[in-house]
C-alpha cells in the first residue's frame, strides 16, 4: 500500500511541476533532498552505532537480564498468559529494555521474537490474546529514558543540546504508556485471559 502512496505522490509532483512550469525547481529539490538525506544518515549512523553497541554490551554483560528480573513481576501481572521464565517473556523484556534506551531498531527484532513465542501458546491462531495486545501497547507507547533516535535527529539538525528534551519525553511517554495500559485493562476487565479481545 505504501508503495502505491509514494508512487502516487511522485507522479503527482512530477505532473504538477510540468503544469506549473517548475520542472527545474523540482529537479533542484530532488538533488538537494538526496544530498541532505545522505548527510542525515551519515550523521545519525555514529550515535546509532554507539547506542546499539552499548545495548549489545548490556545484553552480554547481564544488564538486560537484570532489567528483566526487575520488570518481570510487573510484566507477569500485565501479561498473565505467559510464565516469567518463558522465552516469550525474555524477548518481551529485551524489547522493553531496548525501548527504554530509545533503540527502536534494536527493539524490533526482540519484539518480533516475542510475538512469535507468544503466538505458540495462543489458543486461536488468527487472533491475539489479551497479553499479546498488552505487549503491542507496551512496545508502541514505551517509556524512553534515552531517546537516542530523536536526539540524533536534533543533533543532525544543529541542536546545541540534543538531550534537553528528556523531561518532556519522559512525561509524554509515561502518560501514553499509562493511558494505553488502562485502556487495555478496561477492555479485558470482565473477560478471561484466554478469551480474545
Amino acid at each position: 500500500m505504501l508503495n502505491y502512496i509514494w508512487s502516487g505522490m511522485i507522479i503527482i509532483s512530477f505532473l504538477c511541476s510540468i503544469v506549473t512550469g517548475r520542472a527545474e525547481e523540482l529537479s533542484r529539490a530532488i538533488l538537494d533532498g538526496a544530498d541532505k538525506a545522505v548527510s542525515l544518515v551519515i550523521s545519525m549512523a555514529g550515535i546509532m552505532c554507539l547506542w546499539t553497541g552499548i545495548m549489545r554490551i548490556a545484553e552480554r554483560g547481564g544488564l538486560t537480564h537484570l532489567v528483566a528480573r526487575i520488570l518481570s513481576p510487573i510484566l507477569c501481572r500485565l501479561m498473565p498468559d505467559y510464565d516469567k521464565d518463558s522465552k516469550a517473556m525474555a524477548a518481551v523484556c529485551a524489547n522493553i529494555t531496548a525501548n527504554l534506551l530509545g533503540l527502536g531498531n534494536a527493539a524490533t527484532p526482540f519484539g518480533l521474537a516475542a510475538m512469535r513465542e507468544m503466538q505458540k501458546s495462543n489458543l486461536l491462531v488468527n487472533k491475539p490474546n489479551s497479553s499479546m495486545v498488552m505487549f503491542v501497547v507496551l512496545n508502541t507507547a514505551s517509556i524512553q529514558l534515552i531517546p537516542t533516535t530523536v536526539a540524533a535527529l536534533r543533533q543532525a539538525a544543529g541542536s546545541s543540546s540534543p538531550y534537553s528534551i528528556l523531561p518532556y519525553v519522559w512525561i509524554t511517554s509515561l502518560s501514553a504508556l499509562l493511558a494505553g495500559i488502562i485502556l487495555v485493562l478496561l477492555f479485558v476487565r470482565n473477560r478471561s485471559s484466554n478469551r480474545i479481545l
